[in-house]
C-alpha cells in the first residue's frame, strides 16, 4: 500500500510522484492504447515568456496564410518597435517548422504541456471542430488564450503540496496530439486508490438519456474494469498505485482509449464523487478483501437535466472565457486577423493608460 497522509484520503505528494503523471512519462507505456502524440522538449526560455506575456499576440511567422500588409515600411518599423518595447515580439521559426511537420503528419493536431490541456481557451477557435489546430498560430492562440495552462508554468505550482525543499529539474514540453472529433458522452474519469479501482465517472456533465440505462451502465462499468486490469493496471511502472485516469470509450461502449492520467490528489477534480466518498469505498474494499477480486467500481452519471451538476445549458469554462470586447472583435475575422486587431486594441489600452 502507498504512504498516506494522516487521514488516509490522498497518497503523499512528492516530486517523483507528481512527475509520473507529466505526459512524457507515462505516454510510451500507453502509446498503443492512447491517441498518437509526439512530444517537443525542451521548450527554450523565450518560448515560456512569450507564454507569460501580457496580451494575446501571435509570434510573427507563424500563420500559414501569407498576409500583405498596408503599412508603409516606417509605419511597419515604428510598430514592430512598439511591440518589442511592449515585450509582445517574439519568433520561433525551428519551433514552427517542428510543429509544421507534425501537422504535415498527423493532418491536424490538439496541444497541450507537461500536464495541462488548454480546453478552457476552446472560443478562439471554430466550435465546429474543437481544439482543431491545422498551423503553429493556432496552437500558440490557444496555449497563450488558457488559464488552465499557466499551471506548468512554474516549478513552484506543479509541485505545490509537495513535502520538500529539494524540487527536481524540470522542463516545459510541447504536447501535439492527433486532433479527431470526439464523442464527450463516452468520456469517463476512473479512481485508482491503493491499487483498487474504486469509481467511475462521466467527465461531461450533460445529461444524456442513454446513460440511465441499467444495462449500458453495466456494460461501462464492466468494459471499464476489463481495461484497468489488463491494460491500465499492467503498464502502470510507476511505485504508488495511486492515479485517476481518463478514458474515450468506443461507439459501442466496449472498448476505450487512454486518453490522460492525473495524480489522485485536490487538484484532480472529482466530479461526481467527492473524496470522501471515494475514501469510504476504499475502506469497505480494505475490510472486504475476498470481495476485492469481483469487485466492480461505483459509476456516477447525470440522472437528469436536472441534477444539481448538469451543466446542459451553461458554455463550457465560461469564467475562463475573454472579455466580451475580444469575441467583438473576432466575429467574422480569421485568426491573423483577429491578432492584428486585438495587438492594436492592446497597444492602444497601453497608449491611454500612460497618458
Amino acid at each position: 500500500m502507498s504512504i498516506v497522509d494522516n487521514e488516509g484520503k490522498f497518497p503523499s505528494l512528492t516530486p517523483d510522484y507528481i512527475l509520473a503523471f507529466q505526459f512524457s512519462n507515462w505516454y510510451q507505456s500507453f502509446a498503443r492504447v492512447s491517441p498518437k502524440s509526439t512530444i517537443i522538449r525542451p521548450l527554450g526560455k523565450d518560448f515560456k515568456h512569450y507564454l507569460e506575456s501580457d496580451s494575446i499576440f501571435i509570434p510573427e511567422g507563424s500563420e500559414d496564410v501569407v498576409v500583405e500588409s498596408t503599412l508603409s515600411d516606417d509605419d511597419g518599423d515604428d510598430e514592430r518597435e512598439d511591440t518589442a518595447t511592449a515585450g509582445e515580439y517574439f519568433s520561433f521559426p525551428e519551433l514552427d517548422e517542428r510543429i509544421r511537420s507534425v501537422i504535415r503528419e498527423y493532418k491536424a493536431v490538439f496541444p497541450k504541456l507537461n500536464f495541462s490541456s488548454p480546453k478552457d481557451a476552446s472560443w478562439v477557435l471554430p466550435a465546429s471542430s474543437p481544439l482543431k489546430c491545422t498551423s503553429p498560430a493556432d496552437i500558440y492562440l490557444l496555449l497563450k488564450s488558457s488559464d488552465f495552462i499557466t499551471h506548468d508554468f512554474s516549478i513552484e505550482s506543479v509541485f505545490d503540496g509537495c513535502r520538500t525543499e529539494n524540487l527536481p529539474v524540470y522542463d516545459l514540453e510541447l504536447v501535439l496530439r492527433k486532433w479527431y472529433p470526439v464523442d464527450s458522452s463516452r468520456e469517463v474519469r476512473c479512481f485508482v486508490r491503493s491499487d483498487i479501482l474504486l469509481g467511475i465517472t462521466q467527465r461531461d456533465t450533460n445529461f444524456y438519456d442513454f446513460m440511465i440505462n441499467a444495462e449500458t451502465q453495466k456494460t461501462i462499468k464492466t468494459t471499464v474494469y476489463n481495461l484497468w486490469k489488463e491494460v491500465v493496471r499492467p503498464n502502470w511502472n510507476f511505485p504508488q498505485k495511486d492515479y485517476v485516469f481518463d478514458l474515450l470509450l468506443t461507439r459501442d461502449l466496449s472498448g476505450g482509449h487512454v486518453i490522460d492520467f492525473s495524480p489522485y490528489a485536490p487538484r484532480t477534480d472529482p466530479l461526481l464523487f467527492t473524496y470522501e466518498e471515494l475514501h469510504e469505498v476504499l475502506s469497505k474494499a480494505l475490510q472486504d478483501a475476498p470481495a476485492r477480486r469481483t469487485f466492480l467500481p461505483e459509476l456516477r452519471v447525470i440522472e437528469s437535466p436536472l441534477h444539481p451538476a448538469a451543466t446542459q445549458s451553461m458554455p463550457a469554462y465560461q469564467h475562463n472565457r475573454v472579455p466580451i470586447e475580444a469575441l467583438t472583435l473576432s466575429e467574422g475575422r480569421n485568426i491573423v486577423e483577429f491578432g492584428e486587431i486585438w495587438q492594436e486594441e492592446a497597444t492602444r489600452a497601453v497608449r491611454e493608460d500612460d497618458d
